[in-house]
C-alpha cells in the first residue's frame, strides 16, 4: 500500500465530512485520530482489500474512530468550558500571583493531594507562606480541606475539573 494514497484518502475523508456537516468550522480532527490508531487503520485496510472485498469490518473500525474523534473534541470542548466558567467565578476575588499559578496547575495538570510541603516546593515559597496562600483560598471557597488532618493536612479545589473517559 503506498503511504501517500492514504494520506490523500484521509484528506479526502476529512474534506467530504467537513461538507456533510455545512459549517466553515472543524472542531474534531479524524485525521489526528487515525494517526493515534494507525496500527489499526492499516490492519483494518488491508484487511479490507482481500478476499471478497468486505468493507463491514472496515466501516465499522472508521465509525469507531470518528466516534472517538468526536467524544476528544467533546471532552476538550467541557474542559475549556469549565476552566473558563472557574475562572469567571473567581473573576473578582483578589488572589496573588502564587495562587494564580497553583490554581492554573491544580485545574489543568496536578495529580495526587495538594499539600502545605507541596505548594511550598512547587511555588518556591515558605511553608508558612503556602499555608497563608492555603488557607486563604480555603476562607475564599476555592480550596477544601479533605478528611484527616496533621502533617497530612490535604486541600483540593471546591470545584473540580470535569473527567473525561479518553484519560
Amino acid at each position: 500500500m503506498n503511504v501517500g494514497n492514504g494520506r490523500i484518502g484521509r484528506a479526502i475523508t476529512d474534506y467530504i465530512l467537513s461538507k456533510a456537516e455545512d459549517s466553515p468550522y472543524r472542531y474534531y480532527s479524524l485525521s489526528d485520530q487515525i494517526q493515534q490508531y494507525r496500527k489499526g487503520y492499516y490492519r483494518e485496510l488491508e484487511n479490507a482489500q482481500r478476499g471478497a472485498c468486505d468493507v463491514t469490518d472496515w466501516l465499522l473500525w472508521f465509525l469507531d474512530i470518528l466516534t472517538k474523534a468526536l467524544r476528544h473534541s467533546s471532552n476538550v470542548a467541557a474542559k475549556v468550558l469549565h476552566r473558563t466558567a472557574f475562572w469567571q467565578t473567581y473573576a473578582t476575588t483578589p488572589l496573588n500571583e502564587r495562587q494564580v499559578q497553583m490554581l492554573r496547575k491544580l485545574r489543568d495538570d496536578f495529580f495526587g493531594k495538594l499539600t502545605t510541603d507541596k505548594w511550598a516546593k512547587m511555588m518556591r515559597c515558605s511553608k508558612d507562606t503556602a499555608l497563608r496562600d492555603i488557607k486563604d483560598l480555603v476562607q475564599k471557597g476555592i480550596l477544601m480541606q479533605l478528611e484527616g488532618g496533621g502533617r497530612n493536612t490535604a486541600y483540593r479545589l471546591t470545584i473540580t475539573p470535569p473527567i473525561s473517559p479518553d484519560h
